[in-house]
């Protein structure tokens, strides 16, 4: 099995992390991204669990060292993945699972091979103004700049490899896992394949050589 990069990407409250979250708790063959960011964090977040924590100055110079695989702006904060980290899970032997916005995601894709793409739609407007106003932390205008971003998100869906509705999350959380079985038996695009590529086609043109010598 070559290990592959799981990318889950939604809505502001669409349920991206409490999938992934659910997925690491019951599979053996996933590890998490732990991404950083500049928020705050939120009653019971803990810092290198749910995500590093830290300031806009550390970050930056993370950005400038070149730690970050991608990073975004996202409600005034920064978010990005440590390349580290996602080293950390691939070396493990693992899928490695990231939950992360839409402009981060089409960086992933653009930078990475092995990479597969799921984004998490809400079953309804409603569904998700509930939850995002379930969370007790959204301001009104903060609220409406999430559903307004909601819209403009919802328009990358279709560059996904895949699209799961969270309705019910024991769902939602069964059909990302039977995506990740799908791929997970999928022959995958090796590291090392450009190169025996390269070889087996010098080796073939030298036995062609040879026959035309003949």
């Amino acid at each position: 099995m070559t290990p592959f990069l799981l990318v889950l990407s939604a809505p502001s409250g669409g349920g991206k992390t409490t999938i992934a979250k659910a997925l690491i708790a019951a599979r053996e063959d996933v590890g998490y991204s732990v991404s950083a960011t500049t928020r705050p964090p939120r009653a019971a977040e803990r810092d290198g669990v749910d995500y590093h924590f830290i300031t806009f100055e550390e970050f930056v110079r993370r950005v400038k060292a070149g730690a970050f695989l991608e990073w975004a702006e996202y409600g005034g904060h920064r978010y990005g993945t440590l390349a580290a980290e996602v080293e950390r899970v691939l070396a493990s032997g693992r899928h490695v699972v990231m939950d992360i916005e839409v402009q981060g995601a089409r960086r992933i894709r653009d930078r990475c091979q092995n990479v597969v793409s799921v984004f998490i739609i809400p079953p309804s407007a409603q569904a998700l103004v509930d939850r995002l106003g379930g969370r007790r932390t959204e301001r009104p205008p903060d609220l409406v700049r999430r559903l307004r971003r909601a819209v403009a998100e919802l328009d990358e869906a279709k560059d996904y490899d895949y699209v799961v509705v969270n309705a019910d999350r024991t769902q939602a959380v069964a059909e990302v896992a039977a995506i990740i079985e799908a791929e997970s038996r999928r022959p995958r695009w090796q590291p090392t394949l450009d190169q025996s590529l390269a070889a087996l086609g010098r080796d073939i043109a030298e036995r062609a050589d040879t026959l035309e010598r003949t």
